[in-house]
């Protein structure tokens, strides 16, 4: 089983981390997952031992009036699918923050898209107080970039 609630995630991932293992954590909406999704995933999993992926729940899913279109249990179950993943937890929160001080992963990874990009919102700034504070380090993948929301819009609109 890989679905877990994040406090039995966290447990797991102490232990883990006390075994030597280094974790990776990406953490994000993936509604519509798609190879850009993928991509980022397993470039993830190649700087750690352990990936950690943590979904934004549908409540806190700001992309538009009808997102989520997959809710939160079946982004969950698809990215558990995926070989290169070994832990998914839905979040508790509408933002990582609470999840990084709770799992304490020691890497963080932002697909590239977030490497240069104005943080309009503070949520970023906010997530990189958090893993200086814990001692984890941001990390990016370098690789194709899609946005199901673009997709969306540029297909089904």
């Amino acid at each position: 089983m890989k679905i877990f609630d994040l406090n039995e995630l966290s447990i797991k991932i102490t232990g883990l981390k006390l075994q030597g293992n280094r974790v990776v954590h990406c953490h994000g909406c993936f509604d519509l997952m798609h190879i850009g999704h993928i991509k980022y995933f397993q470039a993830s999993k190649k700087m750690g031992d352990v990936l950690v992926v943590t979904v934004t729940p549908d409540r806190f899913v700001d992309k538009g009036p009808t997102r989520p279109v997959i809710n939160q249990s079946l982004r969950a179950e698809s990215i558990a699918a995926l070989e290169c993943v070994d832990y998914v937890a839905i979040n508790n929160w509408p933002t990582a923050e609470e999840t990084l001080l709770l799992l304490r992963p020691t890497y963080y990874v932002k697909g590239q898209e977030f490497e240069k990009q104005e943080d309009e919102t503070g949520k970023f700034q906010k997530e990189f107080a958090v893993l200086k504070a814990i001692g984890a380090e941001m990390r990016f993948t370098h690789e194709i970039v899609f946005s199901s929301t673009d997709l969306l819009k540029r297909h089904f609109s």
